[in-house]
């Protein structure tokens, strides 16, 4: 570590510090060690709920407040963990470690590889104080040594952003560019575990990656974190395994279908609003499983394009929230005007509807939270609603 023990001691002695205030003591000292500390302070305040053990080790050195920023968390990186095969692992892209650290934890032996020295370095030092002793850190690029690091799975976390910060969405953009060492990679190890952005279309990037033989579609708290794909030596059939899982505050939701059966699927229309009604996980919704979802829970779907799902009785495991039916109100300017004064307060979802979420809460008046939860959709009939309810899960 570029940082000599007294430093590390300051470092220490602040960590709980308000940055700001602590910034105004910089010329009390010699040396920067002040800068230093208000950024260690910044970047473990990100992680603080991202990565709770990371956070509990204070001899961790977080080279850049950016690295906190674009990191994994406790979540997701565990299982990206599980998807790896054979005893020895490469990361391509080691960035600030996390998902090497957890890797180590899974596979015997794992190589870290970064292009940026100081975050080698920086890994290094941490994967020490973390007791990860079964890692061995590279400074070089990946496409460099793509044909150097013999390893059972291979992970990449390409840049997606130029050196310029400019946000690029084309896989043939990444850096590293994936298509140029995959097969250079899939005939050394036996899997190449790829993270793509979870803006990515899948179909778009399953014609790139024809080896592709699962994808993982992973959220956190109901928000799309990372895709995840699983390449093999050969596909056996045409067959990909589509996994989605939400992890929820209090559980973990799964949902794994073929995209055969998405295609064959033929679920149950209705303009019919049940007692209660069911929004899918965003996994789900990004995977596309629109119809299957139906048909796997014995549920009707309200329209082609609405996305959203109705029975009389209560489905406890959907991959998904579930609402009891309180009233279905008929969309008209009429209600706009009048609706606010029976519900002054709610949560507003749109599937499928000719007004925004903003355009819906500005209209009528409606003041964000509650309890109570608001769908505007179109039925199966072309009929526009609004249906009131309450959540069950």
């Amino acid at each position: 570590m570029p940082l000599n023990p007294e430093i590390s001691r300051f470092i220490r002695e602040h960590l709980d510090d308000n940055p700001d205030q602590l910034l105004w003591k910089k010329n009390e000292y010699p040396d920067d060690r002040v800068v230093v500390a208000v950024e260690q302070i910044q970047a473990r305040e990100n992680i603080k709920e991202k990565l709770p053990s990371w956070y509990a080790c204070q001899n961790i050195f977080y080279p850049s407040k950016l690295s906190t920023e674009q990191c994994s968390s406790e979540t997701t990186a565990p299982y990206k963990a599980r998807l790896t095969t054979g005893n020895s692992l490469c990361d391509l892209t080691g960035g600030l470690g996390v998902d090497t650290y957890f890797f180590s934890r899974q596979v015997d032996k794992v190589t870290y590889v970064e292009r940026d020295k100081s975050y080698c370095e920086a890994a290094r030092f941490n994967f020490l104080a973390l007791g990860a002793t079964n890692i061995e850190v590279i400074h070089a690029d990946a496409t460099t040594v793509a044909n150097q690091v013999i390893a059972d799975t291979y992970y990449i976390d390409p840049a997606r952003r130029t050196t310029d910060n400019k946000r690029v969405f084309a896989l043939t953009d990444y850096a590293p560019n994936v298509l140029e060492i995959k097969e250079t990679l899939l005939r050394q190890g036996q899997r190449l575990i790829i993270k793509i952005s979870p803006m990515a279309d899948l179909s778009a990037v399953l014609q790139l990656l024809p080896e592709t033989t699962d994808v993982h579609v992973v959220s956190v708290r109901n928000e799309c974190k990372e895709l995840l794909f699983v390449l093999g030596k050969k596909r056996t059939s045409q067959a990909v395994n589509i996994h989605t899982v939400n992890f929820a505050t209090d559980t973990e939701q799964y949902f794994s279908f073929l995209l055969e059966e998405e295609k064959d699927a033929q679920p149950r229309y209705t303009s019919h609003i049940g007692s209660y009604l069911y929004e899918p996980n965003s996994s789900v919704l990004k995977s596309g499983a629109f119809k299957l979802v139906a048909n796997r829970y014995g549920l009707e779907k309200l329209h082609l394009h609405s996305h959203l799902y109705t029975s009389d009785h209560l489905v406890e495991d959907f991959p998904g929230r579930a609402f009891q039916v309180k009233e279905i109100l008929d969309f008209s300017s009429k209600l706009l005007k009048q609706i606010s004064r029976t519900i002054p307060k709610a949560n507003i979802t749109t599937r499928n509807f000719k007004l925004s979420v903003n355009e819906l809460r500005t209209r009528s008046k409606i003041k964000d939270g509650g309890t109570t939860y608001l769908f505007a959709t179109t039925l199966n009939d072309g009929r526009a609603v609004i249906v009131r309810t309450e959540k069950r899960s």
